[in-house]
C-alpha cells in the first residue's frame, strides 16, 4: 500500500492536508484534524518537509499513534517537530500531546512543564474541544503531581465546556479531590463553584453520627440550591442520604463466653456495653443489643437463620479466627457484620463482611508514619522472633519503603542475653583508624531504630544501646512494651522511648474510661486496649455505612483513629508518648 501511494501527485497531497486541517488560517494557526490516511501515509508524505503542512502531518501521525496506545512511537514523531516553528494553535496541541504522552510515562512533573509553553496564554482562542482536551491533560498532571486543590480547581473551571458523559466523570472526579482533601484545606474563597465544593466536603467530613452528617449536607444543599453538586448529587452522598431510610434496631453480638478467648471476650463485651450505656446516659436511642455464645456454635449457617429470626440488623463479632476465615471465604453474608478479627483467607471477603481487631501491623505502619513525618529516612529494626515478629516487620518494611525510607537491616531478638550481639550487629561496630588501641564507633547513618518488644525486653534496650556506642539513636516503638501499669523506675529504664498508645491509655480522664475504670480495675492496665476495642466496636457499628461510601471518613475511637480500608478492614492510627523523666509524656500529634 505505500508503495501505491509514492506517485502521488502534489494535488493529491494538498488534499490530504486539507482533510488534517482547519481553516481559514490566521495568526493563531491551524490545528491538525484527523486525516484520511494511515500513520505511514502521513509520515511518508511529510517526508523530510520543514513546512507548516508537513508539520501538521507529523502532529496528526504522532496524534494517532498515541490513541493507538503506541507511546514510544507518537513521543519519537513529535520529538521530529520544531516546535518552535509552528503557530501558537499548533504549539499548543504539540504541548497537550506532549503533556500527555508524559502522563502515559507517570511523569506528572514533565506534563505540567510541557503545559507552561507561552502559547497556552491563547488557549481560550481555540476550538471547546482542544481547550477541553488541554485542561484536562492540566487537571490529570496536577493530581498526579500531589496537587489536589489545584487540580480540583482546574475541573471546575472547564465543567460549564463539558456534556454527556465526559461532564458526568468531570463531576465524579471533582468531588474524589476535594474529599480526600484534610479538613484544614476546606477553606472556601474565590471561584464561587470551587468554594460549594470544598464546604460540601466540609459537611461531608462532619465528625458525628450519621444523623448529625445527613443534617450537615441537608443544610449544604438548601444553601447551595443551584450549585453544581446540588442538581446532581455525588454518588456517595446519595447513598449516604439512603441509609437514613434504614435505622440500626437491634445489634447481635456474638462473642465466646468460655474457653481459652472468655477474658478477651468478657473485656470487650464490657466496653461494648458500657458505650451502649454511655449512649443511653446522653438521651440517644442506641440499637438493642442481643447476646450470643459463639463457643456453643454448631454452624454458622444456623446461627445467621436464628439471628435474621430475631430481627437482627448487624451482627458484631465472632472473635475467634478460624470463624472470621470460614465468613471470609463466604460469597455473601445474609446480614452485615463486623467480625472482632481478621480473616486469614487471601481471597476478597464478602461485601457484608467487616474486619475490625487490635492488628499490631497497624502499629507498624503508625510508626513508619511517625518517624517518616519526623524526618527519619534510615532505619534499623528489632522485633521478637517468630511469626508475629515477622508480620510486624513486613508491614513496617512495606509501609516504610513505600513512603521513601531505607531499612538497613533488621534483627529478631530472643533471648536479652543476645541483644548486646544483635545491636552490634545492626550497627556494624569497629574499631577507628587508631587501631586496637582506637575506640569503637559505629555505623553513622541510622536515623532511628524501630521496636517491637515485650516491656521485659524494651528495658534491656537502652542500657545496651548506651553500652554499644548507639544511646542516642532515637528508638520508636509499638504499644506492646507499655502495660499500663508500670512504676516510675521502670519507666527510666525506657527513657526518651517514643511509642504509640491507644487513646484509652493516654487518655486517663476520659469520662468512659473512669467510668469504667470505676468498675473493672484492670481495664486501667494492658487489658484496657480490649475495653477500648469493645467500646470502638459500638461505636463503628452504626458507621459502618458511612465509612464505605465516605471511606475518608474516620471515627474518633479509644483504640485509635479509625477507618476504613479498601479490604473492609478498619485500620487504627495512633497517638504518640515518650517515656521522658519517669513519666508518660502525651506528645504532639503531626500530620498524617
Amino acid at each position: 500500500m505505500i508503495a501505491c501511494l509514492r506517485p502521488l501527485s502534489a494535488l493529491c497531497l494538498v488534499g490530504l492536508l486539507a482533510a488534517c486541517s482547519s481553516s481559514p488560517s490566521s495568526s493563531l494557526g491551524e490545528l491538525p484534524r484527523t486525516p484520511q490516511a494511515s500513520l505511514e501515509q502521513m509520515l511518508q508524505q511529510a517526508g523530510d518537509s520543514q513546512s507548516e503542512d508537513a508539520q501538521l502531518l507529523r502532529l496528526s501521525a504522532a496524534d494517532l499513534a498515541y490513541q493507538q496506545n503506541d507511546v514510544g512511537r507518537a513521543s519519537s514523531i513529535l520529538a521530529q517537530v520544531n516546535l518552535e516553528t509552528l503557530k501558537p494553535a499548533q504549539q499548543i496541541y504539540a504541548s497537550t500531546l506532549a503533556a500527555e504522552l508524559a502522563l502515559a510515562g507517570n511523569d506528572p512533573k514533565a506534563a505540567l512543564q510541557a503545559l507552561t509553553h507561552p502559547s497556552l496564554e491563547r488557549l481560550g482562542e481555540l476550538p471547546v474541544e482542544q481547550q477541553v482536551r488541554t485542561q484536562l491533560a492540566r487537571a490529570t498532571a496536577l493530581e498526579d503531581d500531589g496537587q489536589t486543590l489545584a487540580a480540583a480547581r482546574e475541573r471546575v473551571f472547564i465543567a460549564p465546556l463539558l456534556s454527556g458523559e465526559q461532564a458526568r466523570q468531570n463531576h465524579d472526579r471533582i468531588w474524589q479531590l476535594v474529599s480526600s482533601l484534610p479538613a484544614e484545606a476546606l477553606q472556601p474563597g474565590g471561584d464561587a463553584d470551587l468554594s460549594g465544593w470544598l464546604s460540601l466536603a466540609q459537611a461531608a467530613k462532619t465528625v458525628g453520627t450519621l444523623e448529625q452528617q445527613q443534617n450537615a449536607i441537608d443544610n449544604w444543599l438548601a444553601q447551595h440550591p443551584s450549585h453544581p453538586a446540588a442538581l446532581q448529587l455525588p454518588q456517595a452522598l446519595a447513598d449516604l442520604l439512603a441509609l437514613s431510610s434504614q435505622p440500626l434496631q437491634k445489634i447481635a453480638l456474638l462473642l465466646p463466653q468460655e474457653g481459652q478467648l472468655a477474658s478477651v471476650s468478657r473485656a470487650l463485651r464490657d466496653g461494648f456495653l458500657a458505650a451502649h450505656y454511655q449512649a443511653q446516659q446522653a438521651g440517644e436511642n442506641p440499637p438493642q443489643i442481643q447476646l450470643y455464645d459463639s463457643a456453643r456454635l454448631t454452624s454458622l449457617d444456623d446461627f445467621y437463620r436464628q439471628a435474621q429470626a430475631d430481627g437482627v440488623q448487624l451482627i458484631v463479632g465472632p472473635l475467634e479466627k478460624n470463624l472470621v476465615t470460614q465468613l471470609g471465604n463466604r460469597a455473601e453474608l445474609p446480614i452485615t457484620t463486623l467480625a472482632l478479627n481478621y480473616s486469614e483467607s487471601s481471597q476478597e471477603g464478602p461485601p457484608q463482611l467487616f474486619q475490625f481487631g487490635l492488628a499490631a501491623e497497624d502499629e507498624a505502619r503508625e510508626v513508619a508514619r511517625r518517624a517518616w513525618a519526623d524526618g527519619m529516612r534510615n532505619a534499623v529494626a528489632l522485633v521478637p522472633r517468630g511469626d508475629w515478629g515477622d508480620r510486624v516487620l513486613n508491614a513496617f518494611r512495606q509501609s516504610w519503603q513505600a513512603a521513601g525510607g531505607t531499612l538497613l537491616g533488621a534483627e529478631h531478638i530472643d533471648q536479652p542475653v543476645d541483644m548486646a550481639r544483635q545491636i552490634a550487629d545492626l550497627f556494624q561496630l569497629r574499631g577507628t583508624a587508631g587501631g586496637a588501641a582506637g575506640e569503637p564507633s559505629r555505623r553513622q547513618d541510622v536515623d532511628f531504630i524501630f521496636l517491637a518488644a515485650t516491656p521485659q525486653q524494651a528495658q534491656q534496650i537502652k542500657p545496651t544501646l548506651a553500652y554499644q556506642y548507639a544511646g542516642e539513636v532515637p528508638v520508636y516503638a509499638t504499644s506492646h512494651l507499655f502495660s499500663g501499669s508500670m512504676n516510675a523506675a521502670q519507666y527510666r529504664d525506657l527513657e526518651g522511648i517514643r511509642f504509640c498508645e491507644t487513646p484509652w491509655l493516654l487518655d486517663v480522664n476520659d469520662p468512659l474510661r473512669q467510668q469504667v475504670n470505676s468498675q473493672w480495675p484492670q481495664a486501667g492496665g494492658s487489658l484496657g486496649r480490649l475495653y477500648a476495642m469493645g467500646v470502638d466496636a459500638f461505636r463503628l457499628a452504626p458507621r459502618l455505612g458511612q465509612l464505605k461510601v465516605l471511606p475518608d471518613n474516620r471515627v474518633a475511637g479509644l483504640s485509635g483513629s479509625l477507618g476504613l480500608n479498601p479490604a473492609q478492614r478498619i485500620e487504627r492510627q495512633l497517638p504518640w508518648a515518650e517515656f521522658r523523666g519517669g513519666q508518660v509524656q502525651r506528645l504532639p500529634d503531626s500530620s498524617h
